[in-house]
Protein backbone atom coordinates (compact mmCIF):
# COMPACT_ATOMS: atom_id res chain seq x y z
CA UNK A 1 0.00 0.00 0.00
CA UNK A 2 3.02 2.46 1.06
CA UNK A 3 4.58 1.49 -1.98
CA UNK A 4 1.30 2.22 -4.78
CA UNK A 5 1.07 5.31 -2.74
CA UNK A 6 4.54 6.53 -3.21
CA UNK A 7 4.73 5.49 -6.91
CA UNK A 8 1.60 7.06 -7.82
CA UNK A 9 0.72 9.82 -5.43
CA UNK A 10 -2.65 8.65 -4.56
CA UNK A 11 -4.61 8.81 -1.58
CA UNK A 12 -5.00 5.11 -0.20
CA UNK A 13 -7.49 3.67 3.17
CA UNK A 14 -6.95 0.25 3.62
CA UNK A 15 -8.85 -1.40 6.05
CA UNK A 16 -7.82 -4.56 7.81
CA UNK A 17 -10.33 -6.38 11.09
CA UNK A 18 -7.08 -6.79 12.78
CA UNK A 19 -6.19 -4.17 14.88
CA UNK A 20 -2.36 -4.66 15.40
CA UNK A 21 -1.87 -4.76 11.87
CA UNK A 22 -3.55 -1.23 11.55
CA UNK A 23 -1.36 0.40 14.80
CA UNK A 24 1.82 -1.54 12.94
CA UNK A 25 0.87 -0.32 9.11
CA UNK A 26 -0.08 3.07 10.41
CA UNK A 27 3.74 3.77 12.32
CA UNK A 28 5.16 2.91 9.15
CA UNK A 29 2.86 5.22 7.46
CA UNK A 30 3.97 7.98 9.34
CA UNK A 31 7.98 6.80 9.37
CA UNK A 32 7.36 7.29 5.71
CA UNK A 33 5.70 10.70 6.26
CA UNK A 34 2.61 9.84 4.48
CA UNK A 35 -0.05 9.37 6.84
CA UNK A 36 -2.00 12.15 5.34
CA UNK A 37 -2.09 10.29 1.60
CA UNK A 38 -2.20 6.61 3.11
CA UNK A 39 -4.09 5.21 6.67
CA UNK A 40 -5.28 2.02 7.50
CA UNK A 41 -8.38 1.72 9.82
CA UNK A 42 -10.09 -1.57 11.51
CA UNK A 43 -13.05 -3.00 10.19
CA UNK A 44 -14.89 -5.73 8.68
CA UNK A 45 -14.92 -6.30 4.35
CA UNK A 46 -17.98 -7.93 5.23
CA UNK A 47 -19.36 -4.60 6.65
CA UNK A 48 -17.64 -2.12 3.90
CA UNK A 49 -20.95 -0.18 4.44
CA UNK A 50 -20.24 0.55 8.23
CA UNK A 51 -16.98 2.42 7.08
CA UNK A 52 -17.10 3.94 3.71
CA UNK A 53 -19.83 6.30 2.51
CA UNK A 54 -21.34 5.59 -0.80
CA UNK A 55 -19.30 6.59 -4.33
CA UNK A 56 -16.13 7.88 -2.87
CA UNK A 57 -13.71 6.40 -4.51
CA UNK A 58 -12.01 6.16 -7.79
CA UNK A 59 -10.54 2.52 -7.59
CA UNK A 60 -9.78 -0.28 -4.88
CA UNK A 61 -7.98 -3.50 -4.90
CA UNK A 62 -7.13 -6.57 -2.84
CA UNK A 63 -4.30 -9.01 -2.99
CA UNK A 64 -5.00 -12.68 -1.99
CA UNK A 65 -7.56 -11.21 1.37
CA UNK A 66 -10.88 -11.30 -0.34
CA UNK A 67 -10.17 -15.50 -0.57
CA UNK A 68 -10.71 -15.33 3.18
CA UNK A 69 -14.70 -13.99 2.53
CA UNK A 70 -17.18 -16.23 3.88
CA UNK A 71 -19.49 -14.73 1.18
CA UNK A 72 -17.81 -12.62 -1.33
CA UNK A 73 -21.03 -11.26 -2.94
CA UNK A 74 -21.64 -9.21 0.09
CA UNK A 75 -17.98 -8.33 0.63
CA UNK A 76 -18.00 -7.11 -3.46
CA UNK A 77 -21.08 -5.26 -2.70
CA UNK A 78 -19.84 -3.18 -0.23
CA UNK A 79 -16.63 -2.61 -2.66
CA UNK A 80 -19.39 -1.75 -5.17
CA UNK A 81 -20.71 0.75 -3.37
CA UNK A 82 -18.06 2.57 -2.11
CA UNK A 83 -16.50 3.11 -5.50
CA UNK A 84 -17.79 5.78 -8.09
CA UNK A 85 -19.61 5.38 -11.47
CA UNK A 86 -17.02 4.13 -13.32
CA UNK A 87 -14.72 2.87 -10.35
CA UNK A 88 -12.47 -0.09 -10.88
CA UNK A 89 -11.96 -3.39 -8.57
CA UNK A 90 -8.87 -5.29 -9.21
CA UNK A 91 -7.61 -8.03 -7.35
CA UNK A 92 -6.08 -11.51 -7.17
CA UNK A 93 -8.10 -14.42 -5.95
CA UNK A 94 -6.89 -17.85 -4.69
CA UNK A 95 -8.81 -20.28 -6.74
CA UNK A 96 -8.92 -24.53 -7.94
CA UNK A 97 -9.24 -24.86 -11.30
CA UNK A 98 -11.40 -27.76 -12.55
CA UNK A 99 -10.63 -26.73 -16.31
CA UNK A 100 -6.99 -27.62 -16.07
CA UNK A 101 -6.98 -30.40 -13.34
CA UNK A 102 -8.91 -30.23 -10.40
CA UNK A 103 -11.62 -32.75 -10.03
CA UNK A 104 -14.30 -32.13 -6.89
CA UNK A 105 -14.96 -36.05 -7.28
CA UNK A 106 -11.29 -37.15 -7.15
CA UNK A 107 -10.71 -37.73 -3.23
CA UNK A 108 -6.69 -36.50 -3.58
CA UNK A 109 -7.61 -33.05 -5.05
CA UNK A 110 -10.05 -32.70 -2.51
CA UNK A 111 -7.57 -33.56 -0.11
CA UNK A 112 -4.80 -31.04 -1.39
CA UNK A 113 -7.53 -28.50 -1.67
CA UNK A 114 -9.15 -28.74 2.03
CA UNK A 115 -5.29 -28.96 3.20
CA UNK A 116 -4.75 -25.93 1.99
CA UNK A 117 -8.26 -23.95 3.07
CA UNK A 118 -7.33 -25.32 6.70
CA UNK A 119 -3.81 -24.17 6.75
CA UNK A 120 -4.40 -20.74 5.57
CA UNK A 121 -7.81 -20.02 7.54
CA UNK A 122 -10.05 -20.16 4.31
CA UNK A 123 -13.63 -20.89 3.44
CA UNK A 124 -14.31 -23.46 0.67
CA UNK A 125 -12.09 -22.32 -2.41
CA UNK A 126 -14.37 -20.97 -5.32
CA UNK A 127 -13.45 -21.87 -8.58
CA UNK A 128 -12.89 -19.04 -11.71
CA UNK A 129 -16.39 -19.09 -12.96
CA UNK A 130 -17.87 -18.78 -9.29
CA UNK A 131 -15.72 -15.46 -8.43
CA UNK A 132 -16.53 -13.57 -12.01
CA UNK A 133 -20.21 -14.50 -11.26
CA UNK A 134 -20.18 -13.27 -7.76
CA UNK A 135 -18.68 -10.02 -8.97
CA UNK A 136 -21.43 -9.69 -11.83
CA UNK A 137 -24.16 -10.48 -8.86
CA UNK A 138 -22.60 -7.60 -6.82
CA UNK A 139 -23.35 -5.03 -9.46
CA UNK A 140 -19.77 -5.39 -11.28
CA UNK A 141 -19.34 -5.51 -15.35
CA UNK A 142 -16.26 -7.96 -15.36
CA UNK A 143 -13.75 -6.32 -17.88
CA UNK A 144 -10.66 -8.60 -17.76
CA UNK A 145 -9.91 -12.15 -15.65
CA UNK A 146 -7.44 -14.78 -16.32
CA UNK A 147 -4.66 -16.59 -14.05
CA UNK A 148 -1.79 -15.22 -13.94
CA UNK A 149 0.43 -18.11 -13.51
CA UNK A 150 -1.55 -19.77 -16.18
CA UNK A 151 1.93 -20.74 -17.93
CA UNK A 152 3.42 -22.22 -14.44
CA UNK A 153 5.04 -24.52 -15.95
CA UNK A 154 6.47 -23.27 -19.32
CA UNK A 155 9.93 -22.95 -19.61
CA UNK A 156 10.43 -19.04 -19.35
CA UNK A 157 8.64 -19.13 -16.00
CA UNK A 158 9.59 -20.11 -12.55
CA UNK A 159 6.33 -21.84 -10.79
CA UNK A 160 4.61 -19.87 -7.71
CA UNK A 161 5.27 -22.78 -5.78
CA UNK A 162 9.42 -22.99 -6.18
CA UNK A 163 10.36 -21.71 -2.96
CA UNK A 164 7.90 -24.00 -1.70
CA UNK A 165 10.03 -26.87 -2.77
CA UNK A 166 13.02 -25.57 -1.29
CA UNK A 167 16.48 -26.51 -2.28
CA UNK A 168 20.26 -27.06 -0.72
CA UNK A 169 21.32 -23.34 -0.50
CA UNK A 170 21.09 -21.03 2.34
CA UNK A 171 18.38 -19.70 1.50
CA UNK A 172 16.35 -22.71 0.50
CA UNK A 173 17.21 -25.37 2.82
CA UNK A 174 14.76 -24.63 5.47
CA UNK A 175 11.98 -25.40 2.85
CA UNK A 176 13.22 -29.04 2.64
CA UNK A 177 12.37 -31.84 3.79
CA UNK A 178 14.79 -32.03 5.86
CA UNK A 179 14.78 -28.54 6.49
CA UNK A 180 11.27 -28.70 7.05
CA UNK A 181 12.54 -31.75 10.30
CA UNK A 182 14.96 -29.28 11.76
CA UNK A 183 12.67 -26.27 12.20
CA UNK A 184 10.12 -28.75 13.53
CA UNK A 185 12.56 -30.39 15.98
CA UNK A 186 13.71 -26.51 17.18
CA UNK A 187 10.29 -25.43 17.67
CA UNK A 188 9.43 -28.20 20.20
CA UNK A 189 12.29 -27.84 21.97
CA UNK A 190 11.79 -24.25 22.50
CA UNK A 191 7.74 -25.21 23.21
CA UNK A 192 8.94 -28.02 25.65
CA UNK A 193 11.15 -25.70 27.71
CA UNK A 194 8.25 -23.31 27.56
CA UNK A 195 10.35 -20.55 25.71
CA UNK A 196 7.51 -20.67 22.61
CA UNK A 197 3.95 -20.89 23.66
CA UNK A 198 1.70 -23.83 24.00
CA UNK A 199 0.43 -24.85 20.56
CA UNK A 200 3.69 -23.68 18.78
CA UNK A 201 4.14 -27.48 17.70
CA UNK A 202 0.66 -28.16 15.66
CA UNK A 203 1.03 -24.84 14.30
CA UNK A 204 4.51 -25.42 12.84
CA UNK A 205 3.16 -29.26 11.80
CA UNK A 206 0.51 -27.82 10.22
CA UNK A 207 2.17 -24.98 8.20
CA UNK A 208 4.29 -27.48 6.96
CA UNK A 209 1.28 -30.20 5.76
CA UNK A 210 -0.21 -26.89 4.04
CA UNK A 211 3.53 -25.99 2.34
CA UNK A 212 3.45 -29.41 0.68
CA UNK A 213 -0.50 -29.30 -0.46
CA UNK A 214 0.15 -26.16 -2.02
CA UNK A 215 3.03 -27.77 -3.79
CA UNK A 216 1.08 -30.82 -4.75
CA UNK A 217 -1.35 -27.95 -5.67
CA UNK A 218 0.53 -26.07 -8.37
CA UNK A 219 2.54 -28.92 -9.71
CA UNK A 220 -1.19 -30.85 -10.66
CA UNK A 221 -2.17 -27.48 -11.63
CA UNK A 222 -5.37 -28.01 -9.22
CA UNK A 223 -5.00 -24.51 -7.83
CA UNK A 224 -3.70 -21.04 -8.38
CA UNK A 225 -2.98 -18.41 -6.21
CA UNK A 226 -2.96 -15.25 -9.09
CA UNK A 227 -6.17 -15.47 -10.35
CA UNK A 228 -6.29 -11.96 -11.74
CA UNK A 229 -9.73 -9.99 -12.20
CA UNK A 230 -10.60 -6.27 -12.81
CA UNK A 231 -13.87 -5.52 -12.42
CA UNK A 232 -16.15 -1.58 -12.98
CA UNK A 233 -18.76 -0.42 -11.58
CA UNK A 234 -21.11 1.10 -14.57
Amino acid sequence: MRNIQQFTGADITGVTINDYQVRVANQYCAQRGISDKCRVMQGDFQKLNEKFDENVYDAAYAIEATCHSPDRIECFKGIHRALKKGGVFVTYEWVVLPERGYDAKNSDHVRVKEGIEVGNGLPTLATAAEITEALEKSGFKVAEAFDANRGVHSPNEIPWYDTLCGSFTFAGFRMTRVGRMCTHAMVTMLEMARIAPRGSVKVSALLNATALDLVEAGQKELFTPSFFFMAVKE
